[in-house]
């Protein structure tokens, strides 16, 4: 079978892989166990594999004020920012990449 006649069917939260293993809920990324020296390099890398319109959830240990600020910074209007949890021990905030 050539390339160009593979379908790939993709929906919010597959991927595009197509396995059929994925549901459509955000997925989540709980930094609570990275270590704080490789915590923002960790959500920058996750955040480069969200399309426009997908979300990505984000567990924090406190309210991610100082992330948030570097990646409106790195990424200028590029993301919506919603709180799922506001604290006290845990945040749950809700990044989603703006159509283009």
């Amino acid at each position: 079978m050539a390339v160009d006649e593979i379908q790939i069917q993709s929906r919010p939260g597959a991927g595009g892989c197509a396995c059929g293993g994925h549901d459509d809920a955000a997925p989540v990324l709980d930094v609570r166990q990275i270590p704080h020296a490789i915590r923002h390099a960790t959500v920058f890398g996750a955040l480069t594999a969200i399309a426009p319109g997908f979300a990505l959830d984000l567990v924090a240990p406190h309210n991610p004020v100082p992330l948030l600020a570097q990646i409106e910074e790195r990424h200028p209007g590029a993301f919506s920012v919603s709180y799922l949890v506001e604290g006290p021990e845990d945040w749950t905030v809700r990044l989603t990449r703006q159509p283009v």
